[in-house]
């Protein structure tokens, strides 16, 4: 019996509604910006709060508005409902190979967050309580997911990968297209009941899932009491992880006493020699700060392979140790691969933050590693690309008895 399963009543796009997801973003007035330019995104449902109408609003007040925002998209045509369906998805671009994924609703008794807990989806990282709730509350209000989760098939994926290009290159026309801010198309089609459906239910269902994107999502749907959410299935060979750094608005000391404290605790500190980059391998971080860069190898002073991942030490030794900051402060901001290094730098060299932290991208090594150890990454330190797009499919949540 397969923990993947047809969406009972979707609602699909059109075209026009697609967004970024809503925790992409390094800042909110993007989110604003996008909204006015387009105010049929899924970004206006939802982060209700940045809407241009609803600024000033906290995200509970404006979930009214939210809940206006989808019926008017729903009666004015810009998704049209489908009962019983997956839908097949790819992304692609000139000069890069397609990405495949299945939209389908998954159980959500399957998340698994530790090695004695059974259960098919293997949640990993550490989470944000407060985003949990924002989340769930969302639910409550609308009765319909818009953001999917996205899970990363590790047991049977190469053999989804082929069903999924086969029946994408077979389905004709795509139901709906959408592109992009990397000028990426996303294209949808709707599947039926039949064979094929029950085939590529049982193959996105055939072995461990693993959450690449969406773990605040996933755990919404757990202490939402929700039965199933919405994901999109796709595979190891359809992602990468980019780098995902970090800003940090204000320090705590003097930029001195930073360095001076990491090079107490045993750090290596050098200073670089041109403009500051991500590092292309692990075990070096780059500091960004006001007048210089500096090179820093934080020591492995952990037990573990996780302890010593390089995002495990800059929330331990760098944030935590030397700057006093829990990693839920709201001085830090996550800063995920779409934007490069020279966007961070730029924002310190402007003043609008005091330090750049650039980290090199967790390996898919380490990353499967941890996983299959039911052990959790730390937060926001895998940025899977390319990203499942929001608001293409809407799954109606069944009413509460």
């Amino acid at each position: 019996m397969t923990v993947v399963h047809p969406i009972t009543r979707a609602w699909i796009t059109t075209g026009g509604t697609g967004a970024q997801n809503y925790d992409e973003f390094a800042d909110d007035a993007e989110i604003t910006a996008i909204i006015e330019a387009n105010p049929h995104s899924a970004l206006g449902i939802e982060m209700p709060h940045k809407a241009p109408e609803s600024l000033g609003k906290s995200f509970v007040d404006a979930l009214p508005d939210a809940v206006s925002r989808l019926a008017e998209a729903k009666a004015d045509g810009s998704y049209t409902p489908a009962e019983q369906v997956v839908v097949l998805y790819r992304i692609s671009a000139p000069g890069e190979e397609a990405a495949y994924g299945l939209f389908a609703m998954v159980d959500t008794d399957q998340i698994s967050t530790r090695a004695d807990e059974p259960g098919l989806v293997i949640r990993n990282e550490d989470v944000f309580i407060a985003k949990v709730r924002e989340r769930v509350a969302l639910a409550e209000a609308l009765g319909h997911l818009l953001s999917p989760v996205l899970l990363l098939q590790t047991g049977r994926g190469d053999e989804l990968h082929a069903a999924l290009a086969a029946a994408t290159d077979a389905a004709g026309a795509p139901a709906a297209t959408d592109t992009d801010q990397a000028g990426r198309t996303h294209a949808i089609w709707l599947l039926g009941p039949g064979p094929q459906q029950d085939e590529l239910t049982a193959l996105a269902g055939g072995g461990e899932l693993v959450v690449a994107d969406g773990n605040h999502r996933s755990l919404a749907a757990q202490t939402g009491g929700m039965s199933r959410f919405l994901a999109v299935v796709t595979t190891p060979a359809s992602v990468a992880i980019q780098p995902y750094n970090r800003l940090v608005s204000e320090l705590t000391s003097t930029p001195e006493e930073l360095l001076e404290r990491l090079g107490a605790a045993g750090a290596r500190i050098t200073a670089v020699d041109g403009p500051a980059e991500v590092p292309a391998t692990g075990g070096t971080v780059v500091l960004q700060l006001a007048d210089q860069a500096y090179a820093v190898t934080l020591p492995h002073t952990g037990a573990s392979r996780l302890e010593n991942l390089d995002h495990a030490l800059v929330e331990r030794m760098l944030l935590r140790d030397a700057l006093g900051l829990d990693p839920g402060d709201k001085r830090i901001t996550y800063v995920g691969g779409d934007y490069p290094a020279s966007w961070l730098v730029g924002e310190v060299q402007a003043g609008r933050a005091e330090l750049a932290i650039l980290i090199a991208p967790v390996t898919v090594d380490d990353f499967v590693a941890v996983n299959l150890a039911r052990e959790k990454m730390p937060r926001k330190s895998t940025w899977f690309t390319p990203k499942a797009r929001g608001g293409l499919v809407v799954a109606e949540l069944p009413d509460r008895p």
